[in-house]
């Protein structure tokens, strides 16, 4: 199902006016009018899975965020903003198509969100759950100073790291050997958030998904957003650089690294030819598995 059928960022000469008016000023920044410097993106057509591929820095993840403003998707969790992010996404122009509810009830889900979801997990697991909103207020502040959380082991580091802030050394030990009891790994917890967050006939906008996920669980959700798209009404939108992800049957694929961020196939972006670069020199020693 597509509800949200296309949407178009400000063009070339509007943001070459733009930032030159705004050179005026003191801004040494003009972000996101700056994002894609002297390059005229196309109008992207979207499907019941497209992705926006790209490397870091490519601007996928601006894009969903401006996307999700524009359209009145609402954010659970702070993301990158500036002074002229507004004055952007005023630029910004759409088509929707069909149930306006599924577009209202839609829904953008971030690392952040599931990090967030895990450390709930985390939490309840360790029986701390009376801690919990102290740990939340010191993870939101430490992620507010500019602290970023690319893994659950980042997250581990900075409660090792509180924590020996707050206790003496030895009740600091007995509290690292404590709890050992069997759970949920962060992988499967990070799946179970998609499972039960994504519900039928609405869009998701997924933002680089597979982070905390093993290759067999990006595999699990793959098949999962692919059965949601075409069983249950649902549309999304990602943004990934995941050889699995960017493999989903049907989806379409816009690679924002190549100057014209054209329609593509999976298998002829940049980063996935390095993949398979990578294994096929290694082809042999995977055969001598057999």
């Amino acid at each position: 199902m597509v509800y949200l059928k296309s949407f178009t960022l400000p063009s070339l000469d509007t943001r070459e006016r733009y930032i030159n008016d705004v050179k005026k000023t003191c801004y040494v920044s003009v972000y996101p009018f700056d994002l894609f410097p002297l390059r005229q993106l196309p109008e992207f057509i979207f499907e019941p899975v497209t992705i926006f591929a790209g490397g870091n820095g490519s601007g996928k993840s601006t894009i969903l965020n401006v996307i999700a403003e524009r359209i009145g998707i609402p954010h659970g969790t702070v993301y990158n903003r500036s002074a002229f992010f507004e004055e952007y996404v005023k630029r910004c122009d759409y088509e929707t198509q069909g149930a306006s509810a599924a577009i209202a009830h839609g829904k953008i889900v971030t690392s952040d969100d599931v990090f967030d979801y895990l450390i709930n997990v985390r939490c309840l697991n360790e029986n701390i759950d009376l801690k919990r909103e102290e740990l939340f207020d010191e993870y939101r502040q430490t992620r507010k100073d500019g602290y970023t959380f690319k893994s659950m082991e980042d997250y581990n580091d900075l409660k090792r790291f509180l924590d020996a802030k707050r206790m003496t050394k030895s009740a600091y030990v007995r509290k690292r050997l404590m709890n050992n009891t069997p759970e949920k790994s962060n992988g499967e917890s990070a799946l179970m958030y998609f499972t039960e967050n994504i519900r039928e006939n609405a869009l998701y906008l997924l933002d680089e998904p597979e982070n905390s996920l093993s290759a067999q669980r990006q595999q699990e959700l793959c098949s999962f957003i692919a059965d949601s798209a075409r069983f249950y009404g649902c549309q999304f939108i990602i943004a990934s650089h995941s050889p699995f992800i960017l493999s989903t049957k049907g989806a379409k694929i816009y690679d924002l690294d190549r100057e014209d961020a054209c329609e593509t196939k999976w298998t002829e972006i940049e980063n996935m030819r390095t993949y398979y670069s990578f294994f096929a020199a290694h082809a042999e020693e995977f055969e001598s598995r057999k």
